[in-house]
């Protein structure tokens, strides 16, 4: 039962993210005196339906709580065009309607890191254990002494970079080699100290997703469990003051959004596998996971999930807004659409991609468990 709660809250997340997408659109679609033909959460049969006598809008509750939509009148201009229709709106109109979404789901996300952050604090990184007993830190001992991380040490910034995320220290690290020293500002017993560290590794990251280069250069103890061997670093919280907490809540925003086309750029340059990524089926397990871990992980991961949400929409993929927005900016441009036809054929055709796309990446994930 407490796994069927799990992945039931995971689908929670997501219908709340994708219903909240669709709010924008339909919010930004009223203002701007578009006709809203239906606003829907979920997919599938209706099991609850209501029509507004005044405007004609359909709101409906459909059976699969895995999506939604808002349907403006003759969207894809198949139809016979008329002043109601989506396609006969000003290209700038257009536009606005289609960056509403990604926005509502940017300013949701943006909200609950806030709210986590005033809440618990900033998620940073505590070092739970330092090697002091394998061959090299034995043989290395008085050149780490001094120059090395404590148990307990909270990472607060590297090489005078602030730390959100792992690829952040990975980025402060990047391209150092074994035995440089690298000023690391940590939280020890309250306060706030520069500990010049002797790294113990080269740092060459090829992908993000080399993060035991990272420990093992930082000089990080491992631990055994009964399901494998894990780096003894953990999860902790930060306190900082209200401005502090504000800004951090933007930067850790827009750090979760760089993250996403980092991990595009190394999928495209192939120094990352499409078995590192996740479909559907992965997001829901990973979401079920992380949320029902704890309160601020629930916020962190809601956050996350809204972002990359954001950022991917606007992706210049067909079939997601960011593609619809080019169309759209083409049109204002040379004053002339893509034939309607041929755009339509294109988005249908992305659409088609990405769910072939995300169908092979869970795969993936399915043959390497």
């Amino acid at each position: 039962m407490s796994t069927i709660g799990s992945v039931a809250l995971a689908i929670l997340i997501l219908l709340v993210m994708i219903t909240v997408h669709e709010f924008g659109h339909y919010l930004a679609g009223k203002a701007l005196k578009f006709k809203i033909n239906e606003f829907a959460i979920g997919f599938g049969p209706k099991i609850f339906k209501r029509k507004s006598k005044r405007t004609g809008e359909l709101f409906s509750v459909r059976l699969l709580p895995l999506g939604g939509f808002c349907a403006f009148e003759d969207e894809d201009g198949s139809g016979e065009e008329s002043k109601e229709s989506f396609v006969s709106k000003a290209p700038w109109k257009r536009i606005i309607v289609l960056l509403a979404g990604p926005l509502m789901n940017y300013i949701l996300a943006l909200l609950l890191i806030i709210v986590s952050m005033f809440a618990f604090g900033q998620q940073v990184f505590k070092i739970g254990g330092i090697d002091t007993t394998s061959e090299t830190a034995v043989e290395n001992a008085e050149k780490y002494e001094g120059h090395s991380l404590q148990d307990g040490d909270l990472i607060l910034e590297i090489n005078g970079k602030r730390i959100y995320l792992i690829t952040d220290m990975m980025s402060a690290l990047k391209n150092k080699t074994q035995d440089d020293l690298v000023p690391i500002l940590v939280s020890r017993g309250g306060e706030e100290i520069t500990e010049e560290v002797v790294l113990r590794g080269d740092c060459d990251f090829q992908n993000s997703n080399e993060t035991s280069k990272l420990w093992r250069a930082l000089g990080v103890d491992t631990i055994q469990r009964d399901d494998g061997k894990y780096w003894n670093v953990a999860a902790d919280n930060y306190r900082l003051g209200f401005f502090q907490t504000i800004g951090a809540s933007f930067v850790y925003s827009f750090k979760i959004a760089g993250t996403i086309f980092k991990v595009l750029g190394e999928l495209l340059t192939g120094s990352l596998g499409l078995n590192a990524m996740g479909g559907p089926v992965t997001t829901i397990k990973l979401t079920s996971e992380i949320a029902t871990q704890s309160v601020q992980s629930f916020f962190e991961i809601a956050a996350y999930i809204g972002v990359n949400l954001a950022v991917f929409n606007l992706l210049p993929i067909p079939a997601l807004d960011g593609s619809k927005v080019i169309f759209c900016l083409i049109e204002w441009v040379f004053r002339k659409p893509v034939p309607r036809k041929i755009e339509a054929i294109i988005h249908s055709v992305g659409f088609i991609l990405i769910l072939v796309f995300a169908v092979l990446v869970d795969i993936l994930q399915f043959v390497r468990c």
